[in-house]
């Protein structure tokens, strides 16, 4: 069936039945591509290979297996090669005898950060299967305008947040944020905090939070955390403590931008694992930073930082998220997990 955008499929917007046997997700935004994902597969059982690392090999048996559990003749069990860019390159003659005659008794998924349309696996799955795109950047060829994302983000994302979302507010936020949906999305949740279930986030709500006072202080607390200032970053969080801050609600603020630099990070990683060339600009653009003012200061951070220190930052902001959600939520425990956070993360040895 013809192309869509996550934007569509995602929320539901083009309801389908193709992408029973296979599917091509791909795209330069990370959590579209991940919603996609879950999307098609819902409750379903489904099995991951890293793109990087399998062979074609490796996946026939898998390929040819049913599931034990299913039952229903609609839960296919799927298989889903994630960044199957190098796959893809590497076995491109299996796949497209494969696509012409798929098998039936799994779905296949490849997950791409990029799929040419004059490939042959492109013009496949765009005539007889699911391919969804995830690109965030405008481009009305792939579906992508101010409208569509503007619709996506007051529709899809803030009900899943359980708020309302006013149409200033999601152009706001994308003038301050960029266009990667994975960082909108934490924004918006950060937002939700501040209103009631079912309340409206309004455009000055998003002027105040995320570019007001307290958002010059969280950029003052990333700034010494990558320079390993701890002493600043304790001192300033000190101040949005004092002005009545929670930690709950901090957290995604200190977060978010920190996310996007160990997101860099594990893509100049993934790249010269796999022997692809890389340009900083275009990792940093990957991440969501494209201003240039931000691009010379994520540089700048980076390079401070450290490679070591930068690749576990997604693994310490996503640690810190769920011990706030459970272990330590309870008021001083959540102060006290912050700050042991952000000790963590300007460490400097």
């Amino acid at each position: 069936m013809p192309k869509q955008h996550a934007f569509e499929y995602v929320a539901g917007a083009t309801p389908t039945t193709a992408g029973d046997s296979l599917a091509v997700i791909f795209g330069n935004d990370a959590t579209l591509r991940r919603w996609a994902i879950e999307t098609l597969v819902g409750d379903g059982d489904w099995t991951q290979f890293d793109g990087d690392s399998t062979r074609w090999s490796d996946l026939r048996d898998d390929l040819a297996t049913a599931s034990l559990f299913d039952f229903d003749a609609g839960d296919k069990r799927t298989i889903v090669v994630r960044s199957a860019d190098k796959f893809v390159s590497a076995h491109r003659t299996e796949l497209e005898k494969y696509v012409a005659a798929p098998g039936e008794s799994t779905r296949f998924v490849l997950e791409l950060d990029s799929l040419a349309s004059n490939t042959r696996l492109y013009k496949a799955a765009d005539k007889t299967h699911l391919l969804v795109a995830c690109g965030n950047a405008t481009d009305t060829k792939q579906g992508v305008t101010a409208a569509t994302r503007r619709k996506f983000l007051t529709g899809h994302v803030a009900a899943r947040h359980q708020v309302k979302l006013a149409v200033g507010a999601a152009d706001a936020l994308v003038e301050i944020l960029g266009e990667e949906v994975g960082m909108l999305d934490t924004e918006i949740a950060k937002l939700a905090l501040y209103v009631d279930v079912g309340g409206k986030i309004d455009e000055p709500l998003v002027r105040d939070i995320v570019a007001g006072w307290q958002g010059k202080t969280v950029w003052q607390i990333t700034d010494a955390i990558a320079s390993g200032d701890a002493a600043e970053a304790l001192r300033q969080l000190d101040h949005l403590f004092s002005g009545g801050q929670k930690a709950i609600a901090l957290l995604p603020q200190i977060s978010w931008s920190l996310r996007r630099l160990g997101m860099a990070t594990t893509l100049i990683e993934q790249r010269e694992r796999s022997g692809r060339p890389w340009q900083f600009e275009d990792i940093l653009a990957s991440a969501g930073i494209r201003r240039p003012s931000e691009i010379q200061s994520a540089k700048k951070q980076l390079k401070t930082m450290g490679r070591p220190r930068a690749l576990q930052l997604l693994g310490w902001l996503l640690d810190a998220d769920l011990r706030l959600k459970g272990t330590h939520s309870a008021d001083g425990r959540d102060r006290f997990m912050l700050e042991q956070l952000v000790l963590r993360l300007a460490r400097t040895t």
